[in-house]
């Protein structure tokens, strides 16, 4: 499969160069685009992509955004006309016109409109039962040094005891805190939607790691909790380049020998 990337940080080039430098994967860069061109200067000239409005010509099957939510705003739809479309920066979808033109295109072109599970545990079971669920709550607790508070009016330095930041819907959040809560945004796809799946975000200055707990309610009176703790570096968790690439191969169906759970 040809895959097309756009964003060639510290998440786009870890994808970049694992399909570059391991062929087992069996996939074929089709092009890379970035803020800044000059980034691009150690890869192939003939998968750098100058402009976002002109990367039909390379004739990717698989388009992974890793730069910003504001790509699948502007190109999303227009992504899922020629290819099938991972949005990295799920948050994207807390606009419900974006939502709404992505499932549109999504559906008319006979494409793929793919979520990263992220960190989130037990995401096939979630979606296996996906009408299933009568409420659904997750919950992030971090140190305040790792939110990014850029988007909502807050002075970390004025945090010294347990907050809590947000308490609402998973579509509210996804407005105030974006690079925090891609997860957030998952998980209420998989269960009962952006407006009716609580989002609640905690500051506690005592914390060195990241928790993610999930609460999910069956009208049939199941019930499917986990509780994740990990380690965190800028306001992501450790595992997050893996679970990125992950998704990727995944997406592009790569078929590698060996032990597969399914």
């Amino acid at each position: 499969m040809r895959i097309g990337i756009i964003g060639y940080g510290y998440i786009g080039r870890h994808v970049a160069h694992a399909i570059l430098e391991q062929p087992q994967h069996g996939l074929e860069l089709a092009f890379v685009h970035a803020r800044k061109p000059e980034k691009l200067a150690g890869l192939p000239d003939d998968c750098r992509a100058e402009r976002l409005d002109d990367i039909d010509r390379f004739h990717a099957e698989l388009v992974v955004e890793c730069a910003h939510p504001d790509v699948t705003h502007r190109y999303g739809a227009r992504f899922l006309q020629q290819a099938d479309y991972l949005p990295l920066s799920v948050n994207a979808l807390g606009d419900a016109r974006t939502e709404a033109a992505l499932l549109e295109s999504a559906h008319r072109h006979g494409h793929r409109l793919l979520i990263p599970h992220g960190a989130l545990i037990g995401l096939d079971n979630l979606v296996e039962v996906r009408g299933n669920w009568a409420e659904a709550t997750i919950t992030f607790r971090k140190h305040p040094k790792n939110i990014d508070f850029t988007d909502a009016g807050i002075d970390p330095t004025d945090i010294r005891d347990i907050s809590i930041l947000y308490d609402g819907p998973v579509r509210g959040i996804t407005r105030l805190f974006p690079r925090n809560v891609n997860t957030m945004a998952t998980f209420a796809l998989a269960t009962v939607g952006m407006d009716r799946c609580r989002a609640v975000l905690v500051a506690d200055p005592s914390l060195d790691v990241a928790i993610a707990e999930v609460r999910a309610v069956g009208i049939d009176g199941s019930i499917h909790e986990s509780r994740k703790v990990v380690p965190v570096v800028g306001v992501s968790g450790t595992e997050m380049l893996a679970s990125q690439l992950g998704s990727v191969l995944r997406a592009a169906g790569t078929r590698l020998p060996g032990l597969q759970f399914v």
